[in-house]
Order: structure tokens, then sequence, then C-alpha cells
């Protein structure tokens, strides 16, 4: 082949790769929908975040442990002294003069005997010992950066720091990696190591020697792996998971954790307290039952969206706790708590600052100038902000929630307030009519509805059909799933969802909820993603999701597939019906995608005419089936999808067979 003729084909082939990515317009018999419609819900339930997202693999590495969180716990929770040849000491726990009041106590380590007796075999020192998250997972040749706080009193120390793998009561531990460090300044000063993995090892654990006696304090010791995802400091395999979902959006931090759940307004989550230096954040209990370290905060949120492609949807409280504080589910007429109106201006202005701090410039924003110093100094450009979480629709939330939807307007007319339809959103609810009523009287652009049912539900009801057309506000579906985690369940999801796009000129936005659990962690079943230290178990449901975020668009075709035995003109799937259809066109990058979901236990045949659309030769069959009862779990994942390359036609027909998703990607 000459030169030229290498030349010409390149050519040809840039200008090919430059048509498909060109825009096109849609053909006639499309519905205008969303193509943000499927995102992600991250709240950190079931240890989602600390041995979770958040790739930190020590726990309560700032001693802020307490029995608010749980009985028993306290500063020393997941620490262990450790003194090895015949070393001795104390530990101190002390409040005064800390790094900063937001993060005040720490330990003062008192170091009475380190010598070398007739056993000695390297190992001396007294300090303390972590395991992390039921132990610390590392690999070989793998670096992991340690830091810590310390302050020393009176002569310089040296300290000695050890990743080790544990050899059994009585022994000491195998060195994995150390190094040590000298520590001499009198004020808190941070110090760090880095330290290489010499071999895999599932369950090791961190030591902190000090070898001279005198003491030394210490705080915020950390150990974060330096391979995270985008170098952002998350778990490199759960991140990645979620961005293979595709996602448009992710909602945070909840959930419940916004309004403190079941314990008050004390514990309600405040953004401007989990952005900054992590020693100067203001760490507290999680409303699940656990400790948030806020490591993973505001601006690792946002910094992830911005990672993903997604647009960040924080939820903000609005002066109105949970209708379910200590029981309050149970009581007649719930528990929900109001802020007195005199103290909303506080609320508002932290919806109105944290805009700020995502839009603002630097050097005319206090709050940008935040966001800059940590290291972002272009705006997130934050579009949607949501108020509130399923709080009972009372008068009182009533009045505080237009008391900050007005004042936020009013300043920021561009943002997207997204509402709350309150918990339980299905039509006959008192609180979804007195939500849909609120959104109304405002002109509410998004409103957010929860539910979740039993499959039946999502395999026979087709809730948005019977929806207005004529409402300025759109549903975002925020909280939803099957009650368990079936491939049935998963399908009957998908079923429903074909649904929701067919009414996605109404339905804007959906994600599914939970999203993570971690072994032996778990608050709530099910969930999209179960994982442990090692690896990710993706449920069926959550390859359903996927299927759907790979294939969002700009327009909705209900005509293009029927089934046989069907009347003429019926777009599945209908109320009652288990089997189901949807075609997608992107526009943007002309790609169409023919969905179809059989989630009865007979096969169908649908026949697809695809005239309209000039597709390519070739097309991506992605299959997922299986039997109505398997499941993907922590022992076996039989269900996974299957891809392969077909040719294309324009028209003809398949046989789906029972308990099976289909997707057909074309280019155009």
């Amino acid at each position: 082949m000459t030169k030229r003729t290498t030349l010409a084909a390149i050519l040809a082939a840039a200008t090919l790769s430059l048509n498909a990515q060109k825009p096109m317009t849609a053909p006639k018999g499309g519905k205008a929908i969303s193509d943000e419609l499927i995102g992600i819900f991250f709240e950190d339930i079931s240890s989602s975040a600390d041995g979770g997202l958040y790739a930190e693999l020590i726990q309560n590495g700032s001693f802020e442990f307490n029995p608010n969180e749980k009985d028993g716990w306290g500063p020393t929770t997941a620490w262990k002294m450790t003194r090895p040849g015949h070393s001795l000491g104390k530990l101190e726990i002390r409040m005064t003069d800390g790094i900063h009041p937001n993060n005040p106590t720490y330990l003062r380590l008192h170091t009475e005997r380190v010598k070398e007796f007739y056993d000695y075999k390297g190992w001396k020192g007294f300090g303390l010992e972590n395991n992390g998250f039921d132990g610390i997972s590392v690999k070989a040749g793998a670096k992991y950066d340690f830091s810590a706080f310390f302050r020393n009193i009176g002569s310089a120390k040296q300290v000695r720091v050890v990743l080790g793998a544990p050899q059994g009561w009585g022994k000491d531990p195998k060195v994995l990696a150390e190094a040590t460090l000298d520590i001499n300044s009198k004020n808190w000063k941070k110090y760090g190591a880095t330290l290489t993995a010499s071999e895999d090892c599932t369950n090791a654990i961190l030591q902190v020697l000090v070898l001279n006696t005198g003491d030394l304090d210490v705080d915020m010791i950390s150990l974060m792996p330096q391979d995270t995802y985008k170098g952002h400091g998350l778990r490199k395999d759960l991140a990645q998971v979620l961005a293979d979902l595709k996602p448009k959006f992710m909602r945070f931090p909840g959930g419940c954790v916004v309004h403190g759940g079941g314990d008050g307004f004390w514990n309600t989550y405040r953004w401007k307290t989990t952005i900054g230096p992590k020693e100067q954040r203001v760490q507290q209990k999680n409303t699940w039952g656990y400790h948030q370290s806020v490591g993973l905060g505001y601006h690792e949120y946002f910094q992830f969206c911005e990672d993903l492609g997604m647009e960040p949807l924080p939820i903000l409280p609005c002066g109105v706790n949970c209708q379910g504080t200590n029981g309050g589910w149970s009581m007649r007429t719930q528990a929900q708590d109001a802020a007195p109106m005199s103290e909303m201006d506080e609320w508002t202005q932290d919806a109105l600052d944290l805009i700020e701090w995502a839009n603002g410039d630097p050097a005319t924003s206090k709050w940008a100038k935040i966001r800059a110093e940590q290291g972002h100094p272009a705006p997130f450009n934050l579009k949607y902000l949501g108020i509130g979480n399923e709080e009972k629709i009372t008068p009182e939330f009533t009045e505080r929630f237009k008391y900050m939807y007005e004042k936020i307007m009013k300043a920021y007319p561009d943002i997207i307030i997204v509402g709350t339809a309150g918990p339980g959103s299905h039509p006959g609810n008192p609180d979804l009519e007195n939500g849909w009523k609120l959104a109304g009287e405002l002109g509410m652009p998004i409103i957010d509805e929860h539910y979740y049912e039993p499959n039946s539900y999502f395999l026979n009801k087709r809730q948005y059909d019977s929806y207005p057309r004529d409402r300025k506000t759109k549903v975002y579906l925020g909280e939803y799933a099957a009650k368990d985690k079936k491939l049935i369940d998963a399908l009957a999801e998908g079923l429903y969802l074909l649904h929701v796009e067919r009414n996605a000129d109404i339905v804007a936005m959906t994600s599914y909820a939970p999203l993570f659990a971690k072994k032996n962690a778990t608050n709530w079943n099910p969930d999209m993603i179960y994982f442990d230290n090692e690896r990710t178990y993706p449920t069926c449901s959550y390859y359903v999701q996927q299927l759907f975020g790979l294939s969002s668009g700009q327009y909705y075709y209900g005509d293009c597939v029927s089934f046989e035995g069907d009347e003429a003109g019926v777009e599945q799937p209908q109320a009652d019906v288990h089997y189901g259809q949807s075609v997608i066109l992107n526009v943007k990058t002309r790609k169409l995608y023919v969905k179809m979901v059989n989630a009865s236990a007979d096969a169908k045949k649908a026949n697809i005419n695809l005239s309209r659309f000039g597709i390519k030769k070739n097309a991506v069959k992605t299959v997922l089936t299986g039997k109505a009862d398997d499941e993907n779990n922590y022992e076996k994942q039989p269900i996974a999808p299957q891809k392969e390359t077909i040719k294309a036609q324009k028209k003809f027909s398949l046989d789906l067979d029972p308990y099976t998703m289909v997707m057909l990607e074309y280019q155009l």
C-alpha cells in the first residue's frame, strides 16, 4: 500500500468518525424526553463512605468516636495499645489544645520504657495498632501514603510506622512495609511517609510505635492508597463500578442522613462542616448507627460528579427534622419537629452559600475562595439543588420550604429546585397530594417521589401513564426498588423503567436506592451493589440499571416494536402486562437503542421495524437472562450481561426467552 493510499484511508476513517458524532435530526414520530433519566443516589448507609467509597484505610484515625454513635464507643474504638519488646507506657485521651476546635480529641502517648532485652528480635516501642475496617487490604508493590499530626513534648522522638501481616497471638507481625519518622516539632505538624507493600495481604494492621521515652501527642492518623480514582481519594473499584453505570447525575448526601434521621436537629448534615482541610471538618454520628468522618465531604462529592460527568444534586435540610425521630414512624401523627421561623434565615443562608461555593468567583466570593483553596478554582457549575428529603408535608414544612424556595429563587433564578413529595409517593397518599399542591403553587421545577415495593408493584403498575401532561413540575423518582434482589425483581424494575421512559416527558430523573452495602455492615436490603474490602458484587438490578444508563437519549419511539398477540398500536408495557419495549434515540451520539424486557414465564416474539432510521450494517446485542429466582450474591454471580455483534436489520422478528432483557444498539 502506498503512503498516498494510506493517507486517504486515514482521512476517510476520520471523516466517518466525525460524521458518526455529528448531531442528527430526529425522524418523525418520536417524543422528546429527558436525557438525564438515569442517575445514582449516594447515601452513607451500610458503611458506603468510610470503609467503602472513601479510600481511607484507617478507622477512627481522628479519635472522635463517641457514645452518641454507639454504646461503648469512645476515642480508642478500633485501636489497641501495643508495646512490643517489653516496652511500657500509657495512653491518655485529651481534648485541650487540639489541632482544631472542630476536631478536639487526640491521644498522648506516654512512653516509659523502650529497651533491647536479651530476646530482642527487632521489635520495640510503645504505641497504637489499627486493623482498619475488618482488616487492611494491601497489594504487593502498591504504595500507601501514611500521615499523622504529631506534637512533641521534650526531647525529639523517633516513630516507627509499620504495615504488617498478623502472625498470631504472641508473635510479632510480618513486616510488609515500614518507615521511621523524626518528630521534633513542639506544635502540631503533619508528618508523612510512603509505604510500599511487599506482598498481598487482606488483613494487614498498622502500628505506630514511639521509640523514645517521654510524651508525644498524635491525631489524624491516615493510610491512603496512592492509586485512587483519578487521584481524588476514592476507592478505585467502587468508583469504577459507578462510572460503568453511565449516570447522568448524583444525588447526595441523603436520604435520612440529610435531616438527622432518628436523632434530631443536632445530627443534621450541614455541608459547611464537611469542606476544607480534613482536620478541620466536624465529624458526627451517622444516622444509620455508626460514625462518619466526612473525609468524603461536599468537595469530594462535587469532584466525583465532575470526574464522572454527572450533574451534582445536593440535598439540603429545610428546618424540619425527620418525622421518624426516636420511633416517630409508629406514632399516630408522627414526631416531626420544626425550627422556629426566626431561625430560618440561617437554613436559607446555607443554601445560598452553597450555590456561591459551587459556582462563585474566588476573586469576589468568600465561599468560592474556599473551594479554590481546596484545589478547584474553576466553578462546579451547580444546576440542581434539592431542599428536603421525604419529610411529611405538614403546614410547618410547607411554611419553611416556601420561605427557603422564594429566597433562593430571588437570589439565583437559574437554579433548578428539587422539592419533595414526602414518604410513600403513591396516589391517595396525603403527603403526595400535599407535595404536588405545594409544587403547583410555587411553580416548582421538579418534585422528588419515593417508594419501595414488592416486585408485583413494578410488574403491574404504570403510575405515570395517568399523570397530567400540563403540569409545569416534572417528576424525579429519587428512591425506588423492588424489595428483593433476584432476577425477577430486577426485570420488574426494568419493565417499570420502560414505562418511565415512555413517560420521560414528565419524569425527568430516576435513581435506584440504596446504592452500596458493605458485607457484615448492611443496614438495608436490597442494595444495588454489595462489596467487601476486596471486590464488588453487582446485583441483577445493577445490570438492568446499567443497560438503561448506557441507552440514554432525547427521543422515545413507541411504535417500532410490537408483540405477537397484541392489538395493533398497543405500546407495551401496559398495566398487568409483564413484557414491554422502548426505543430511544440519542441525536448527540447518533445511536439508537431498542430495549425489550420479558418478565414472564412464557417466551415472547417481538416484531421490530426500524425503517425510519438509517442504521449501519452491524449492531451490538446485549442479553441479560436466567431463572426468575437467580440471585447474585457473595457466593456466586450467575447473572451478567452477554454481548455479541450481530448483523443489523431494519425489519425483523426476535424471540424473547422467559425472564430476559435484551438491548440492541445501533450506530446511525
